[in-house]
């Protein structure tokens, strides 16, 4: 190739750089063009917003903000290490809460239908007359009472007690006054020759049996 050959190559590459950055240039311009409008807009916006806050805002404010945060930098590290700590409690509590409140819910409102929650509810209806109605030294005392109480329906609550006091109770069921006849000395002596007077009146003399003891251990 002949050094004119060689030139003359070399001319039309620097002709097509010159034509690819001139395209490029007008492009350039193009853009520039379609943008300038765009920008004239939102820097008027830009104004406007922030004469709106212009009595609220000042520079010296946003410099004091940055110093503060810069300050704070360490605190924020932390505050941010924590919540992702409680991010991660929450993924794994999650799928917990998910199975555990329904079944809260479903035993709040068993307990619900079943009146647990008005029977409460009155009590403390009942604990907050009392409160009105005795001071608190009366309320111990009667404390001490409520325990011994205790102890007697503890005891009364023995099958055999049960028994013996839901038969006394069916007694007077089974008697019809109306059909009682008046009767003298001799007719209760008569009377007790029968066997269920006799049984009865070994039974109560057992029972006075019983209270002498109570008497002797009282006197002891």
């Amino acid at each position: 190739m002949t050094t004119e050959e060689l030139i003359l190559e070399r001319l039309d590459r620097m002709e097509e750089q010159l034509g690819a950055l001139v395209k490029s240039q007008r492009r350039a311009d193009e853009l520039r063009q379609d943008l300038t409008p765009l920008m004239g807009s939102a820097f008027r916006h830009l104004m406007e917003e922030l004469g709106e806050v212009e009595f609220g805002f000042q520079l010296e404010d946003f410099y004091a903000l940055m110093k503060q945060g810069l300050r704070s930098i360490r605190s924020l590290t932390y505050a941010l290490k924590q919540l992702r700590t409680l991010i991660d409690l929450w993924q794994t509590m999650e799928p917990l809460l998910k199975s555990t409140v329904p079944a809260l819910i479903d035993y709040f409102d068993n307990l619900e239908q079943r009146g647990v929650f008005r029977t409460y509810a009155a009590m403390l209806e009942v604990r907050a007359k009392a409160a009105a109605k005795y001071g608190p030294e009366e309320i111990a005392a009667m404390g001490d009472g409520f325990v011994i109480l205790l102890s007697i329906l503890k005891q009364l609550s023995h099958p055999e007690i049960v028994r013996f006091i839901g038969r006394l109770m069916e007694i007077p069921l089974e008697i019809k006054p109306e059909e009682c006849k008046p009767i003298g000395p001799l007719g209760a002596i008569a009377g007790l020759a029968d066997p269920e007077a006799k049984r009865g009146l070994g039974v109560m003399l057992e029972l006075l049996k019983g209270l002498g003891r109570v008497k002797i251990e009282a006197e002891t």
